[in-house]
This record gives structure tokens, C-alpha cells and sequence, in this order.
């Protein structure tokens, strides 16, 4: 392996294909969605009760980038009124196991980083 093996200079283009995918991970809701559809395949609505605070139009714009990356799918019904169901695609499904892993990281962490902010401000003022 290279000498940036364990740097975001990995794929040798300054990291610029690695933050645009943890880019896209990382946003506020992208987490909550995937996990959310970890449960089964779920309509617009039904998304938009289950992830708190989200906005249509924010919901709209991740699942739009979700599909085009391909972690999410989107199937539409000819009914009437139509049907619109979202899933996860395998590589939305292999994404569970590392969001689990960091909310269960940040879990165990919480409290120190919540001492460590406390010093800061009171450091800092």
C-alpha cells in the first residue's frame, strides 16, 4: 500500500473523492434516513414522520442524492393517487454497520465531549 494509507490523500487526488462520499454520509440527515429504511421500504410521508425536524424539501433533496449515489432506491406505483415507496440498496444496507458503530461510539464518548466543551467555553469564555 502507499505511504497515505491512513491519510485522505489515499486515492491520490488530494482526498477530494473521499470527502465528497463522507460528505454525503455525514450530512444532518443523511444517517438518520439510511437507519431509518433499515426497518423496510417506507413512502415519502411515512419517511418524513419517522426522521424528527426534517423538512419536504430537505427530505426530497437527500433521497434524490441517496438514489443518484445509489444507496437508495425509489420505486414508483402507476396508481391513483401514485405510490411512491424509497428502500435500501445493498450499499445503503452495508452502510448500517458503520453508522451502528459511530452513534455507538458517540454514545459511549458523549460525556467526555461534553466536559471537554464545558472546559473550552469556560477557558475560552
Amino acid at each position: 500500500m502507499s505511504e497515505y494509507v491512513h491519510t485522505c490523500m489515499i486515492r491520490g487526488d488530494g482526498g477530494r473523492t473521499i470527502r465528497a462520499v463522507l460528505d454525503r454520509i455525514c450530512d444532518k440527515w443523511t444517517l438518520l434516513i439510511v437507519t431509518t429504511l433499515e426497518q423496510g421500504r417506507l413512502r415519502f410521508t411515512d419517511l418524513q414522520r419517522q426522521v424528527p425536524g426534517i423538512s419536504q424539501r430537505m427530505l426530497t433533496l437527500t433521497l434524490r442524492n441517496l438514489e443518484r449515489d445509489g444507496l437508495v432506491s425509489r420505486t414508483v406505483y402507476a396508481e391513483v393517487p401514485p405510490r411512491v415507496e424509497y428502500a435500501l440498496t445493498r450499499n445503503g444496507e452495508s452502510l448500517i454497520p458503520p453508522a451502528l458503530a459511530l452513534a455507538g461510539w458517540a454514545i459511549e464518548h458523549i460525556s467526555d465531549i461534553e466536559a471537554s466543551r464545558a472546559a473550552y467555553e469556560e477557558r475560552t469564555g
